[in-house]
């Protein structure tokens, strides 16, 4: 089993969080729970380094157990929310919890050749920065929110961010709502559960996030995961994905 994540272009860091790449060349299932991460991907299932299907996810608020089928090979783009707007011009509200499978010529995939994963990386990163063009069209509001709630793990009140981006409460709610399928407070509980999970896998139990207390950070952490800051810690069978692969900082 082969995960790998690529880092994107500098110039597209707003709207994509990496490409990832996970290969299954054995003749084995393996069952792994997808924790929320706070993006959304671009799905690419491969056979013989061609396209064999595309799907689009939308946001999870929860945790998702995956089947991962032997002589299984992915290539993503993990996306953050600009992205939506901004490279897709879409609406991922009715998403939110579930995927939509897409004809295999979106962005005309299906012409490249994925065995060069590094050459594939450069031409996606070419296709994203020509979709965004020169960026005047970018409403600085919602950029200005988004380094704001990922800088700061989701960890400021709804008042703070809109003051801080000057952007009215009611309108930025409106928006995440419409256009996401969630609010911006659910959206930073999510952003600071994901903040946790490091925590977590490298044994702090306790809250090091902007929780009220322990009983919080403990019903927080289930309600998006499923488990309790233990059984995360323990991840049995390296069951939880992200917590597996994440790289030590």
């Amino acid at each position: 089993m082969i995960y790998r994540e690529f880092v994107p272009n500098s110039m597209i860091h707003d709207y994509v969080k990496c490409y990832w790449q996970f290969d299954n060349s054995t003749n084995k299932e393996f069952e792994f729970t997808i924790l929320p991460d706070g993006c959304f991907d671009l799905i690419i299932s491969l056979d013989n380094h061609s396209v064999q299907s595309i799907s689009l996810t939308g946001l999870w608020t929860k945790q998702i157990d995956v089947l991962i089928a032997p002589n299984t090979f992915l290539f993503a783009v993990r996306f953050k929310l600009l992205a939506a707007e901004y490279l897709l011009q879409l609406t991922i509200s009715k998403l939110l919890n579930t995927e939509l499978v897409l004809q295999n010529d979106f962005w005309q995939l299906d012409s490249l050749h994925f065995k060069d994963k590094e050459a594939v990386v450069e031409v996606l990163n070419n296709l994203l920065l020509s979709k965004l063009g020169n960026g005047k069209g970018i409403d600085s509001r919602k950029q200005n929110l988004f380094n704001l709630l990922y800088d700061s793990n989701g960890n400021l009140t709804v008042e703070e961010y809109s003051k801080n981006v000057s952007w009215p409460s009611r309108q930025i709610n409106r928006y995440f709502n419409e256009r996401f399928g969630l609010s911006l407070k659910a959206y930073s509980n999510i952003l600071r559960c994901f903040a946790s999970y490091r925590h977590i896998k490298n044994g702090q139990l306790y809250p090091q996030q902007n929780y009220f207390d322990q009983s919080h950070f403990i019903k927080q952490i289930v309600k998006h995961t499923g488990q309790n800051p233990s059984e995360l810690h323990q991840n049995k069978n390296d069951r939880f994905l992200q917590l597996a692969t994440m790289v030590e900082k």
